[in-house]
Formats: structure tokens, sequence, C-alpha cells
């Protein structure tokens, strides 16, 4: 869906974190998507998923900065973007109840050969 495409980086689109830093030391990226388009889209397509879906469980494949985002709002800031630091590859799980969605667990990772214990 694309509700859940990652962020764009506008000017920086494809550099590594180096080169924007060095290019854009403010972080004043032109042409990047702004923060508050980003979590209006991610929540657009989750208020979308809920309509269709309803009580189904559904998996949701994104990028970190589109998890992140969502965990923020959901979370009112406590966790996601700028906060936590998404493990490749870890699942989130989200709930919506009694007209209000939650965050069940985060950045779960006990699925991943690296991080079981041996």
């Amino acid at each position: 869906m694309e509700e859940f495409a990652e962020r764009s980086f506008g000017d920086a689109e494809g550099m590594t974190r180096e080169e924007i830093e060095t290019k854009y030391p403010d972080r004043d990226i032109p042409n990047q998507e702004e923060r508050s388009a980003l979590n209006e889209r991610v929540m657009a397509g989750i208020e979308k998923i809920n309509r269709k879906y309803g009580n189904k469980k559904v998996l949701l494949v994104a990028h970190g900065g589109v998890i992140n985002a969502i965990l923020s709002i959901l979370s009112d800031g406590e966790i996601g973007s700028g906060k936590t630091r998404l493990i490749n590859a870890c699942i989130s799980n989200i709930n919506f109840q009694e007209e209000k969605w939650l965050i069940n667990d985060y950045n779960q990772v006990g699925h991943l050969s690296k991080y079981k214990e041996l």
C-alpha cells in the first residue's frame, strides 16, 4: 500500500547517513517529506486496514521509518521516531480495542536466531 512507503528524503534520497550529515549538517534537507505528512499518511493506511479487515489479524511489513512513525503516534511520542532504534526484522504488535489503538509490544526479536539464547 502506498501509505506505507518509506519517508521521502528529498534531495538526500540515496545518500548515506554520513553524506547527509556532511551536506546537510543542520538536517534541513530540501524536498524532504515533512514528518507530519508521513504521520498522516501512515495512520490513514492503518485506518484503511482496520476498516477493511476489522478484527482479523493482519501482517504489515514496512521500513523502520514507517514503523517508528506508527509507534510514536500511538505512544504519544514515548517510543518510536527519534527514540527507538528498531532492529531489522523485528516484530511490533498493535491492536484496535475499545475505539483506541494500543501497542502490545514492539521491537521483538526472539524469532531471529542471532538473538536466541544458546
